[in-house]
């Protein structure tokens, strides 16, 4: 039995990792802003599976609740085992509307917390010489559009560089990159998703599936979906100067900023 803890995980990609990992027979620890609602899934996911599930209120774009979450993933008493970083959210607006504190509070999030809390799970993890993290990026990483995708880019430099320097040691390091998912992510943002064609949607379980297939086969970077994965090998050859008019279109009509 190994235990794994999850950030976002009551909603979205972070809930459907939880379902997936407790089917498999994964101790968890849930990590979200919602006490009520995270007693809620703990309990649903104990009776349903029959694993323990730990509850770990904290919200990451704070200094405590980033120290509480690294303080439990450094625990060697009850050590965990895989880490997934899936807390985020999206701003709505253009550079300039968003306010200075929105957007500090998002690399807060996305990039501190990222850091933090992936450098006290692995530190733990070297010393047993296994573990896994997942970090939960975006393929807005590969495409230059505004604070919300440099956050994300960072996460795959970011991610890809540890792996590297921890390929020997027995610790797994992947940024987990998905395209629209149908989660309350863009409703949290206040962002309409009517606009967004059928055929870009994914669905979080199979998303999940494929994120912890590619973690196995021990990839650093996962684009878990064909279309995705086409649309970003034309990214790579597409010129920058245009890329960035079509992400700059694409992006107000449909995603975060």
């Amino acid at each position: 039995m190994t235990t794994a803890l999850i950030t976002g995980s009551t909603a979205g990609i972070g809930a459907a990792f939880a379902r997936r990992l407790a089917a498999d027979g994964h101790d968890l620890v849930l990590v979200a802003r919602d006490t009520e609602r995270l007693r809620e899934q703990a309990t649903e996911l104990h009776d349903r599976h029959g694993i323990e599930a730990e509850v770990l209120t904290a919200d990451l774009s704070g200094d405590p609740g980033i120290e509480a979450v690294a303080a439990r993933l450094g625990d060697r008493k009850n050590p965990v085992d895989l880490l997934v970083n899936n807390a985020g959210f999206g701003n709505k607006g253009r550079y300039l509307d968003v306010s200075m504190a929105d957007e500090l509070t998002m690399l807060k999030v996305h990039c501190e917390a990222v850091l933090r809390l992936t450098s006290a799970a692995a530190g733990a993890m070297r010393e047993r010489g296994r573990g896994g993290v997942v970090n939960v990026a975006s393929v807005a990483a590969f495409v230059p559009r505004g604070t919300y995708g440099a956050s994300k880019a960072w996460v795959v430099q970011f991610t890809q560089g540890a792996a590297r320097d921890l390929a020997d040691s027995g610790v797994r390091l992947m940024a987990l990159c998905p395209g629209f998912v149908r989660t309350e992510f863009h409703e949290r943002a206040g962002m309409g998703t009517d606009n967004i064609p059928g055929w870009m949607w994914l669905d979080a379980d199979k998303l999940v599936a494929a994120a912890l297939a590619d973690l196995a086969r021990g990839k650093s970077v996962s684009i878990p979906d064909p279309r995705y994965k086409a649309l970003m090998g034309l990214v790579k050859v597409t010129p920058r100067a245009l890329l960035g008019g079509i992400s700059s279109r694409t992006g107000r009509k449909y995603g975060p900023q």
